[in-house]
């Protein structure tokens, strides 16, 4: 027996729970943290009344969340279901609800159509099945990369007439903004959004702290930004490099793997254990090298399907 409603901001315990048990049944243990879960359902572009949905036993114990959430203004719907094991019944029909969803989230903002993104760990073999069936399939991978510290790492020397800025004052964060959109304009699945909207996004997230937001200058004129959060913080000891982007005109000088080993130093000296990040295995620039060779090491495989609906 389950009833089907709407997910609330203090499910987050009970949805942590329904999600560790997936992630531990995929990956051997949980992957995500009460803290992520509680983000995921304060995102501003998140409508709870609609774009989500939780089954729940009598009792509380809750069975499966799918949800289905558009992405800014594009034709881009990112969604997800996730069945606790030993609720597999529950999987279709959840799926009939985000992909209605999904069709209405694009409508509205006037779009013929919808491409659809789903995130799947490489080890969820049944899921990946579940993804054909339901006529998705493989748009790019990302890796997640890590390196451990033992002891202080040393500050990298700054390229000549490179200075470096926190994001703690909103100039800097709006020159960080336009490096990171004009950076990532031709990254698999880039959106992009205006200031106010990827402040707010951001900002809501209790991971965020704009002190490890460094924008680095050349001669005056912004030429990269590295963005450093606690996401990895509370699970591994480690801070998480959300965002590395170098404009194209400063590519090829050095500069990404400045900002890397920058980032790399400065969680060493706030005592992090090492440092994380995702990489587009078909990303437009050689990223995955430069983090090979910096010393970090694929620890996970995460998938991203497509579907044109």
């Amino acid at each position: 027996m389950h009833t089907f409603r709407r997910p609330r901001p203090d499910d987050a315990a009970a949805l942590y729970d329904l999600v560790a048990a997936y992630e531990t049944a995929v990956l051997g243990g949980p992957d995500m943290t009460l803290q992520d879960i509680a983000d995921e359902l304060a995102e501003p572009d998140f409508d709870l009344d609609r774009d989500g949905w939780v089954a729940e036993e009598p009792g509380g114990r809750l069975l499966a969340y799918a949800w289905a959430c558009a992405n800014g203004d594009s034709d881009l719907v990112d969604l997800d279901v996730i069945v606790r094991p030993g609720a597999e019944e529950l999987t279709e029909p959840l799926w009939e609800k985000v992909l209605g969803r999904a069709r209405e989230l694009t409508a509205a903002r006037g779009h013929d159509g919808a491409t659809l993104h789903l995130g799947i760990y490489r080890a969820d073999q049944g899921k990946q099945v579940i993804a054909k069936e339901h006529g998705f399939e493989p748009g790019t991978g990302f890796h997640r990369m890590r390196i451990d510290f033992d002891g202080p790492v040393e500050p990298p020397a700054p390229p000549a007439g490179l200075t470096l800025h926190s994001g703690e004052s909103e100039e800097v964060r709006r020159e960080a903004h336009r490096v990171h959109q004009e950076g990532f304009a031709d990254h698999f699945g880039f959106v992009p959004v205006t200031y106010e909207q990827w402040y707010e996004r951001r900002q809501a997230h209790s991971s965020t702290d704009w002190s490890q937001l460094a924008l680095a200058r050349i001669d005056g004129r912004p030429a990269a930004v590295v963005i450093g959060t606690d996401q990895f913080l509370p699970d591994q000891g480690c801070g998480y490099v959300a965002t590395l982007a170098v404009l194209p005109e400063f590519r090829g000088q050095g500069l990404g793997r400045f900002m890397l080993r920058h980032a790399f130093a400065a969680d060493a000296a706030r005592g992090r254990k090492g440092t994380i990040l995702h990489v587009d295995s078909n990303n437009t620039t050689p990223a995955l090298g430069l983090y090979e060779s910096a010393g970090m090491r694929p620890v996970m495989g995460i998938d991203v399907w497509r579907r044109r609906l």
